[in-house]
């Protein structure tokens, strides 16, 4: 292999009596330039949480989080703060970690190997070389930095550091960014994967890595590799989109760096939050930081993180041929959840034994939002429902496209108060989307209500279930978006079993709903929906909102 050095000669010679390079301390400018944005949010809390690890038998965190997310930003700002070459006490001046006890005792302290695997891929030329690549490399900055001290046969990184760490007592930081790269750029290249795990598994497992490491921080979209239901780098903690952890206030903005940001900029948080909220990570709500920073510095409300990748990996795993995928990406597009086990799931893009793997790696991916509650799934937001729109769409299943059309002639009934259609359409949907056994729970009409109201993802926000509004909970709110407020009323549904529809519009005007929904619209129908159990017939009223 030609041998592809991602750095210029002259330049590194003459950085080299600071021990400074590519991959070995290569220094604090890309944390100094995300501090130095417009829109910064301070998340080096982070610092206090891993230093409590170095040195510890604790000390090997895997972080994963989805695409913009903050994770090249948080490995920029713990190189910037571990590096012993990089004097960053003036970057964190100011800044939250400065008050905690632990800043001063790590701060540029350790010599630290940073590399972006993704990046390494590109200057390999190949990903088959993509490991020889880094190791050479590495190699090399550690022979300018520990002169004489490294033999001339020694061929990995984890013998060179060995060796610096018995003749001097030094310990690493190593910090990989997109450590998965290998595994989302070639799914099927299981050669190419396994030589990369052992590369890693020879730096961080043994008693060789106990003694030169300090502390190993990787981060990527994906947790680590898993084969059967045991991780390849077991002596790993990881913190996921499935078990955030302690560390979930530092990926993503919080609600409360949102509403602040907002105040600061003048932007409507209750649109924001209605466009780019949906996922709940230790008990937090999280928003994604690349979208919701696009949107205060551009203004428009739309799908910014997925516009910089593509939805054809959506529309890629729904289109497998699982049992049951297809009803569960029905009933999320209609703003449902479903049930889903993510935990045999083997952390690639590639080993898919049953539907809940492809929703594993959804949520992994940031297309789902994880309720570990409810062990269930769902489209966190209007972004993201937006790109299932469009690759469900695209995939033409006829089982949507009835539904869709189905759902139009519902939509257009709703605006008619045509009360006798609407029922009628609501019981055929009952009729062929619910099991005899299933028939008469409680819980199937409201599912029912969801399949029947597809068609509202075209206007409308995500349906709202059990809405604190006026002096109450209404059962299903569907708002609609700014731009087809003029001719799609809000719809305040109450849905009663063996009462009648007039009991459910008393109900809404009782408790006062549209109080509510008034500070969004005045255009709304109140939709009262009844199912008599042992006759199966459903009625429905519609009346609209007199202010």
């Amino acid at each position: 292999m030609k041998h592809q050095k991602c750095y210029n000669v002259i330049e590194y010679v003459r950085r080299k009596e600071k021990h400074m390079g590519i991959f070995l301390n290569p220094g604090n400018t890309a944390f100094k330039e995300a501090v130095n944005a417009r829109i910064y949010v301070d998340k080096t809390k982070l610092i206090d949480f891993t230093n409590q690890f170095i040195n510890t038998p604790q000390k090997f965190i895997c972080s994963s989080r989805p695409r913009r997310f903050g994770k090249s930003m948080a490995a920029d700002m713990l190189l910037a703060y571990y590096s012993k070459e990089s004097k960053s006490e003036e970057l964190f001046a100011g800044l939250s970690i400065t008050d905690c006890r632990s800043f001063k005792m790590h701060l540029n302290k350790y010599d630290v190997i940073y590399f972006d695997v993704q990046e390494c891929i590109d200057n390999a030329e190949s990903i088959e070389n993509t490991i020889e690549y880094i190791t050479q490399s590495v190699l090399e900055e550690l022979n300018l930095a520990y002169p004489e001290i490294i033999p001339s046969d020694t061929k990995t990184v984890s013998e060179a550091l060995n060796y610096i760490n018995q003749a001097t007592e030094n310990r690493f930081v190593i910090i990989i960014d997109e450590w998965d790269a290998m595994f989302r750029a070639a799914p099927k290249q299981k050669e190419t994967h396994e030589k990369y795990i052992a590369f890693l598994r020879s730096l961080f497992k043994g008693a060789g890595a106990r003694r030169f490491i300090a502390l190993a921080y990787i981060t990527g979209i994906l947790p680590i590799k898993k084969y059967k239901t045991q991780s390849t780098l077991n002596n790993f903690m990881e913190y996921t989109m499935i078990n955030p952890g302690p560390i979930a206030p530092y990926f993503g903005f919080t609600e409360e760096e949102v509403a602040v940001l907002c105040k600061t900029y003048n932007k409507d948080f209750g649109n924001i939050r209605r466009w780019y909220d949906g996922y709940r990570l230790s008990g937090l709500h999280i928003y994604n930081p690349f979208a919701v920073t696009n949107l205060i510095l551009q203004g428009n409300f739309q799908s910014y993180w997925l516009q910089s990748g593509t939805y054809e990996s959506v529309k890629d795993l729904i289109s497998i041929d699982f049992d049951g995928l297809r009803k569960d990406v029905i009933e999320l597009l209609a703003g449902g959840s479903v049930k889903v086990n993510p935990y045999f799931f083997q952390n690639d893009m590639d080993s898919f034994d049953d539907k809940n793997d492809v929703l594993a790696l959804l949520i992994h991916l940031g297309y789902l939002a994880y309720n570990p509650e409810e062990a269930s799934a769902e489209i966190p937001n209007e972004e993201i429902r937006t790109e299932f729109q469009k690759a469900v769409q695209s995939v033409k299943w006829t089982e949507i496209l009835d539904f869709l059309k189905e759902s139009e002639r519902l939509l257009a009934a709703v605006n008619r108060k045509d009360n006798n259609e609407v029922a009628k359409i609501i019981e055929a949907v009952h009729d062929t989307s619910v099991s005899i056994l299933q028939y008469n729970d409680e819980n199937s009409l409201s599912y029912v209500l969801d399949k029947a109201f597809l068609a509202t993802m075209n206007f409308y926000f995500k349906p709202k279930r059990e809405l604190p509004a006026g002096k109450g909970f209404a059962d299903i709110v569907y708002i609609p978006k700014p731009e087809y407020r003029k001719n799609h009323p809000a719809l305040v549904v109450e849905l009663k079993w063996n009462q009648d529809a007039k009991t459910a519009i008393d109900q809404i005007k009782k408790k006062q709903y549209q109080e509510t929904i008034k500070e969004y619209t005045d255009n709304i129908l109140f939709i009262g929906i009844n199912y008599d159990r042992k006759s199966k017939n459903h009625e429905c009223l519609i009346e609209e909102f007199k202010n």
